[in-house]
């Protein structure tokens, strides 16, 4: 699986209407904070911290002459850990991914989507936003608690390739919590064949994010 840079998009979905709007009243930079995992539970678990990718969305407007541009700074923190997939050898096949958005108000009017999506929504960007996911199907659905928020958590089943091969994969992908000045989304994925370690794990991990990552 190799990622493309569509889910950088998500928190630029609705700038294009009111970027005139921002930039009139000096919001035209805004930035998360990667958020990650408390370094004992990644060693606990043998996930390993792997990339702080920044992902920006910039839109551009124009409004009585003159020319600005909004600048959306997302994180998405990744940890990946090898897995033995039997005949293919081993890969980097679990990864657990903290995406970070910033909150985007004005009137008291939260403009950032991710805050609204739902689980169908964002598996709808995953799905885009790496190569080699396919055949995405629901599973089932339950409430978690992230940075002691409630949230629902929803599992999906899908195709990855892996080395040219297919694998069969869960997908985990928890709606949105808040930080103190942005909105985080968490996203586990394994293969099915090491379910009975690896859910807990990805559980164990999701239940230890923390807003900073080092």
């Amino acid at each position: 699986m190799k990622r493309r840079d569509i889910i950088a998009g998500a928190s630029g979905l609705a700038l294009g209407s009111v970027a005139g709007c921002l930039g009139v009243v000096g919001m035209d930079e805004h930035e998360a904070s990667p958020a990650g995992v408390d370094p004992d539970v990644r060693d606990e678990t043998g996930y390993e911290q792997t990339n702080v990718d920044e992902l920006v969305v910039r839109e551009s407007f124009e409004a009585a002459g003159i020319s600005e541009e909004i600048t959306v700074r997302n994180y998405l923190t990744e940890h990946e850990k090898s897995i033995d997939l039997g005949p293919i050898g081993s890969a980097q096949a679990a990864a657990f991914m903290i995406l970070t958005s910033p909150q985007i108000s004005i009137a008291g009017r939260e403009l950032n989507p991710i805050e609204e999506m739902s689980s169908d929504e964002l598996i709808e960007l995953i799905e885009a936003d790496f190569d080699g996911i396919s055949n995405v199907n629901h599973v089932s659905d339950g409430d978690v608690a992230i940075l002691d928020q409630e949230t629902t958590e929803s599992v999906f089943e899908a195709d990855a390739e892996f080395e040219g091969r297919a694998v069969d994969v869960y997908i985990h992908i928890s709606e949105s919590v808040q930080t103190a000045d942005d909105h985080l989304v968490t996203i586990g994925v394994y293969p099915e064949l090491v379910e009975g370690v690896e859910r807990d794990n990805i559980e164990t991990l999701r239940d230890n994010v923390v807003e900073n990552a080092e």
